[in-house]
């Protein structure tokens, strides 16, 4: 009885942290992605002037396991500041993720600095993309 005491009580504080980290992992597939990303596109800026018209026409993968789609949400085939969505999947998805949307925004000269927008949940998101 003592055993399942010492044991039971530690264990019984890791289910909320084991309960966030589901969606957290699945999550950070789509920041991965995403960030392999960034050179390709400013590369495209910097040899054309404008952004590419596509995610597709610059990047590798836009798609994984859990991350439905990379898109370029505003800004395609413009100078202006760009955009890049991530859209979670909505099936074989943790619930707290699905359909979720993380936005890079350009910064300055075309530079995508952050991961910060977007509609998922900042638990959920990796450190780099919660503030």
């Amino acid at each position: 009885m003592i055993l399942v005491a010492i044991t039971g009580i530690p264990a019984a504080g890791t289910l909320p942290a084991h309960r966030d980290y589901h969606p957290w992992a699945q999550v950070t597939e789509a920041v991965y992605l995403v960030q392999s990303g960034k050179s390709p596109l400013v590369e495209y800026f910097g040899n054309h002037g404008i952004w590419s018209t596509a995610a597709s026409d610059v990047m590798g993968t836009t798609s994984g396991k859990y991350l439905s789609a990379i898109t370029i949400a505003r800004g395609a085939g413009a100078t202006s500041d760009l955009m890049v969505r991530t859209t979670m999947q909505t099936l074989n998805v943790n619930s707290s993720v699905a359909g979720g949307t993380l936005e890079l925004p350009t910064g300055d000269g075309g530079r995508i600095s952050s991961c910060t927008g977007g509609a998922i949940v900042m638990k959920y998101r990796p450190a780099s993309c919660r503030s």
